[in-house]
């Protein structure tokens, strides 16, 4: 395999695309399947706003293709990047910009209910900012429900065990075949 394959893992905060991006790659890693993984939120994590760059998705694309420069360099061809609208058709441009034209782009939007979103991040937002991100929560699953493409699997996170979910996940991808 030449071309590069990412797996966009998306969805609101509080439906688990951290904890099951991290399982998915725990199941690969234990078929032997070649991949890297990369926490989106983290690539654009700077304050203030860069000049010119407000969204900061300059500075999210610039450090994903250095990212996954380095990766591709040692031979990796799998990415699975988790972030909130990674999903939404809008992102292609930036990954086939980042990881090569012929990029082959897997959706999965991970869903869940106001309810469970709303214990999880309760359980796990212990700062200054858990209304805001629950408000922002509600926001993005309404804007991920309206633009998401068809071609993106949804998968529903409430009540289910990770490595359930991660299995399904996993499956999309083909990479285990």
């Amino acid at each position: 395999m030449n071309h590069a394959e990412v797996l966009l893992i998306g969805g609101r905060a509080g439906v688990g695309k951290t904890t099951v991006g991290w399982e998915v790659s725990a199941q690969l890693r234990a078929a032997a399947v070649s991949h890297a993984i990369v926490e989106g939120d983290f690539m654009g994590q700077v304050h203030p706003a860069p000049e010119g760059d407000p969204d900061r998705s300059q500075i999210v694309e610039t450090n994903l293709t250095a990212v996954w420069a380095n990766y591709r360099q040692l031979g990796y061809r799998r990415l699975i990047y988790t972030n909130t609208l990674s999903v939404l058709p809008s992102t292609t441009g930036m990954f086939e910009r980042a990881m090569g034209a012929d990029v082959r782009i897997v959706r999965v939007l991970l869903t869940a209910n106001h309810r469970t979103v709303a214990e999880r991040l309760v359980s796990r937002e212990i700062g200054s900012e858990l209304e805001e991100t629950l408000m922002s929560s509600t926001y993005r699953a309404g804007l991920l429900a309206e633009q998401v493409s068809p071609d993106t699997l949804r998968i529903a996170t409430d009540q289910r065990r990770v490595t359930e979910i991660a299995r399904d996940v996993v499956a999309a991808t083909g990479w285990c075949r």
